[in-house]
């Protein structure tokens, strides 16, 4: 029990026990500063210093910024612009998928192809399509009375009516003889007009030049896009008077007619007119005489 007692006052007069830290001036020895130290302050001291730097280490990497370059730490910021990447990046691939499908649509148009999947849709139609003489179209009494008084409004009403909503209407390009008509089993999606050469080409509606380059094939060729979802495709042309990007207004002169190509036979106007991906006949919206 003695030791026990003797050795705790012997670790408690070395914990407690004073030195004197002295710093001299080295040429003159004369003292400038001295610190009464124990082994308890040191420790306390030092302690304290060491909780310190930690706490100050853990501020500075909480609450600025040097805490977004520790590996593996993510930020609230971080999460966000990833998260609108994500978004961007999705927006990017649907406008590169539909940029894809329109390139698509005018690579058809240039080469006169058609997919198996597309269904002609004037079948679709005929199939359809009401018989007339079937159908019972005398108006009721309310739906006369109705007619009367709608008209008694109209006749009276001084400012400007909207006019139904008719579509696109197509002018003639140029005015010839058509040799070659549409024939979708030959794959022959256009009609071929003969004209004298250097004759002008013009536009058949208002539209944006998407297309004005020469092919091996068809020559110089120029594609219009227009409102509703219609293509117009000018092929053997002699010269183009428009570039990609152009607005053309119907009736503006575009080219000229040609003999370009090696897919040609004589100067003539090789007119396509293509509906949301779909060839139509042109001779059904166009009079070329």
């Amino acid at each position: 029990m003695a030791k026990k007692v003797k050795k705790r006052k012997e670790i408690k007069r070395k914990l407690l026990h004073k030195y004197r830290l002295v710093i001299l001036n080295e040429s003159t020895f004369e003292e400038k500063i001295s610190f009464k130290l124990s082994r308890l302050n040191v420790f306390v001291t030092g302690s304290l210093f060491i909780i310190g730097l930690i706490g100050l280490t853990t501020l500075l990497i909480a609450f600025t910024p040097l805490r977004e370059y520790i590996p593996g730490y993510s930020s609230t910021e971080l999460k966000r612009q990833a998260t609108e990447l994500t978004y961007k990046t999705d927006s990017l691939v649907r406008s590169l998928d539909y940029t894809n499908r329109y390139l698509d649509n005018i690579r058809m148009v240039l080469r006169g192809e058609v997919e198996n999947t597309v269904v002609n849709r004037d079948s679709l139609f005929e199939q359809y399509k009401l018989d007339p003489s079937t159908v019972d179209l005398t108006p009721i009494k309310e739906d006369s009375l109705l007619r009367a008084e709608v008209a008694l409004e109209d006749k009276y009403n001084l400012f400007e009516r909207n006019s139904e909503k008719i579509g696109i209407v197509f002018f003639p390009p140029i005015t010839g003889m058509v040799t070659q008509q549409y024939d979708s089993d030959s794959k022959h999606y256009a009609v071929d007009v003969v004209a004298p050469k250097n004759a002008p080409v013009k536009a058949v509606a208002n539209g944006v030049v998407i297309f004005s380059e020469w092919t091996a094939d068809t020559g110089y060729v120029l594609i219009i896009e227009h409102k509703e979802g219609f293509l117009s495709a000018y092929k053997h042309n002699g010269s183009l008077n428009k570039k990609q990007g152009d607005l053309v207004k119907a009736g503006e002169v575009i080219a000229s007619v040609g003999n370009t190509g090696e897919l040609t036979t004589g100067p003539h106007l090789h007119f396509e007119l293509w509906d949301n991906g779909t060839p139509v006949n042109p001779l059904d919206f166009i009079d070329f005489k």
